[in-house]
């Protein structure tokens, strides 16, 4: 039977040029790919103050939000607690971010090990979450989907980034 964990979280869309600020995952169904900074509201928390706030906490840098963009949501499987499968919906938003990235600090809670800029280009969904392909998606066409995305056959990563990789430039 299966049996779904329902995940609601607000992310950034921070780029410049041809490049994408993304994180890089380290919990999850989106562990070791590139995700969007972002991630859950704390208790009393709006929409607008979570993302400025996990921007600033998975990154290092301070978000100027520009607007909203819309929302998302797709299932895929993943084995966590007694759930076989998770479905995120996700509230994205354009920012621009100032400032310069530093490695997150590590707490509990905390899944962005580092961040980066990475070139649009090379990101794909071999190594990159769903959130980041549909931000990819927005930024050459405008668009998000209205309808659920399934992605049924999602592979949970278990090799890591590139040792060695500081992730900041």
């Amino acid at each position: 039977m299966l049996n779904y964990h329902r995940a609601f979280g607000v992310y950034a869309v921070i780029h410049k040029e041809k490049d994408l600020l993304v994180i890089h995952k380290g919990s999850g169904p989106y562990i070791n790919r590139y995700d969007l900074p972002g991630g859950s509201l704390e208790s009393r928390e709006g929409l607008l103050e979570a993302v400025i706030r996990e921007v600033k906490e998975e990154t290092g840098m301070t978000a100027a939000v520009k607007k909203q963009i819309g929302v998302i949501d797709f299932k895929l499987p993943w084995q966590w607690k007694d759930f076989t499968h998770v479905h995120h919906t996700a509230v994205l938003y354009t920012a621009e971010a100032s400032g310069e990235l530093h490695i997150p600090e590590q707490f509990t809670g905390q899944d962005a090990r580092r961040a980066e800029w990475v070139s649009i280009p090379n990101l794909s969904i071999t190594n990159s979450s769903p959130l980041v392909m549909q931000a990819v998606k927005w930024l050459l066409s405008s668009e998000l989907p209205l309808e659920t995305i399934v992605y049924s056959e999602w592979e949970i990563k278990e090799e890591s980034f590139r040792e060695g990789d500081q992730g900041i430039r």
